[in-house]
């Protein structure tokens, strides 16, 4: 029988739930057994692609085209597994499914409720990933804290689920917050104590505390916690704050959280865990020969989690290649044609990041012509591919109107235009081009050195493309079509001829590059910038 495991908050968001179930997730997997993470997101949106990013960080795209909480990428990076549509379920799609049953008819006139209608298909979606006969553990996040109004049908389905199931085949681990008074000079476990007495009253015990610290936590507070928590001892868990996420999973492993899990859910694999290729990432990571500084040019950049995959897919190409890769991120509204050199001087390399609108579009377009006339390592995803398009109809076709009909409908050079099944779209939410696609990657070219190959799939987050009515005149300047989709011809990748490193991608490479599969177009792209600095 699949095994569950529940994680919940309290005290206060952003303690890490995503990190801590990654992390044991990650350590679960080194010891042989198969393992998936879900995350419950209890906003009214249907999915997180119509959130800001400002709001919500990045919106992170599944092979099936889910728009999902950012929280799948770090599941995604740390198992190296895809997710999908199933791993995230929000309160939005709980009701949206409830109310659809009830204008069907599917209730049979009863009066439809919180409990147990919408308590019933939260767990129907606890049980989708566990009876599919793929995993032994299946691992559930719950987003916001314990208390949260809106959290309460989640801990209540939680609370149904667990007598269902078998206490011996699931637990609650509950991450909460051990803060230091500076004053009293002590670490303080009231706000755990409350947390958990909290959670009590709704009918759940948990089994394991994880609790986040800025200093270790003694055996007498350890003590204290279990005696006032209801837990054992062993199972109160210190996650003391860390230089990187990635040093968690080995962290948790120290703590022993790995066997105090297989110890309640009486699995008896003996396989101790396999984490040699994490270690050695960690060690290449914490150990770099070299140093690159790498402009990351977009409009969100005020907010680090609004390009979490890529700074992480920086993190992981960093690694691969043995250097420290510091990310400068400049605001592309601030960048014009006059300040330009100043901005972007020093910089090894430079990524016009992905985004939507016209606001700060034209930074964009003026740090990549800036990059291009200085040969300097360019890499664009998404938007930064499109404006590498217009920047090339400008300054080097001379129509000096070129640009996206998302930004100008009325250009006489549409070189980036919208595509024709998106022209009837109304709809904002989930109606974009989205999750995996083929590409075909031309022979000879920068594209096809980089994968190695000539046959590729990537995941997609757009409504515009590449107008194939100008390709005759881009690729006779020098900027040619590197990758095709072989199904509607819709161009994939761009590279320039006769400059170090000048590539773009209409996909979004940085949402399938892991701890243990560096995407190849980021470990490229900064092994190009490692080598301009030494040219330098």
């Amino acid at each position: 029988m699949t095994k569950y495991i529940f994680v919940t908050g309290g005290v206060t968001s952003s303690l890490g739930k995503g990190i801590i179930s990654a992390s044991l997730a990650k350590l679960l997997q080194a010891r042989g057994y198969r393992v998936t993470i879900q995350k419950f997101d209890p906003y009214i949106n249907i999915d997180p692609g119509t959130l800001n990013p400002y709001e919500h960080g990045e919106c992170y795209v599944t092979e099936d085209g889910a728009e999902t909480d950012l929280d799948l990428g770090h599941y995604e990076r740390f198992l190296d597994a895809p997710t999908s549509q199933a791993n995230n379920i929000t309160t939005g799609r709980i009701y949206q499914n409830v109310i659809n049953k009830e204008r069907e008819g599917a209730y049979l006139g009863k009066t439809v409720q919180v409990v147990p209608h919408i308590t019933d298909e939260i767990k129907r979606n606890i049980r989708i990933l566990g009876e599919s006969n793929q995993y032994d553990i299946v691992i559930t996040e719950l987003g916001g804290t314990v208390g949260d109004i809106e959290s309460l049908p989640y801990i209540e389905a939680v609370r149904q689920f667990r007598w269902e199931v078998g206490i011996g085949n699931s637990l609650v681990i509950h991450l909460t917050l051990i803060p230091f008074l500076a004053a009293a000079g002590e670490l303080k476990t009231k706000p755990t104590q409350h947390s958990v007495k909290m959670l009590l009253e709704y009918g759940i015990q948990p089994d394991i505390l994880v609790c986040r610290t800025e200093h270790h936590l003694s055996q007498e507070i350890r003590k204290k916690i279990a005696l006032f928590c209801n837990v054992n001892a062993n199972a109160v868990i210190e996650s003391i704050d860390a230089s990187t996420i990635y040093d968690v999973p080995l962290l948790m492993l120290k703590e022993q959280l790995d066997k105090i899990v297989l110890s309640k859910l009486k699995l008896t694999k003996n396989q101790e865990p396999n984490l040699e290729t994490w270690k050695d990432f960690l060690g290449r990571l914490k150990n770099p020969t070299a140093e690159v500084k790498i402009g990351l040019v977009g409009k969100y950049v005020e907010l680090p989690d609004a390009y979490k995959s890529i700074n992480e897919s920086f993190i992981h190409a960093g690694a691969k290649n043995e250097c420290k890769v510091r990310v400068k991120c400049v605001h592309s509204e601030d960048i014009t044609p006059e300040n330009a050199a100043e901005k972007l001087s020093g910089l090894d390399g430079i990524l016009v990041a992905p985004g939507f609108g016209s606001r700060g579009i034209e930074g964009k377009i003026t740090a990549i012509q800036f990059v291009r006339e200085n040969n300097i390592p360019f890499f664009g995803i998404c938007l930064g591919m499109q404006c590498a398009v217009v920047e090339f109809g400008r300054n080097v076709l001379g129509w000096k109107d070129a640009h996206s009909t998302e930004m100008n409908d009325a250009t006489l050079h549409p070189v980036i235009s919208m595509m024709e099944e998106q022209k009837k779209v109304r709809n904002k939410g989930g109606t974009m081009r989205l999750g995996s696609y083929k590409c075909e990657i031309k022979k000879g070219t920068k594209a096809a050195a980089i994968y190695g190959k000539t046959n590729i799939s990537e995941r997609h987050r757009h409504r515009y493309e590449f107008n194939n009515a100008f390709m005759k005149d881009y690729e006779d300047a020098g900027l040619i079509a590197s990758g095709i989709n072989p199904d509607n011809n819709l161009v994939e990748i761009i590279e320039m001829k006769n400059h170090p490193f000048f590539v773009a991608s209409q996909f979004h490479p940085e949402l399938k590059s892991t701890v243990t599969n560096p995407h190849p177009l980021f470990v490229n792209f900064v092994a190009a910038s490692l080598a301009h600095s030494r040219k330098k």
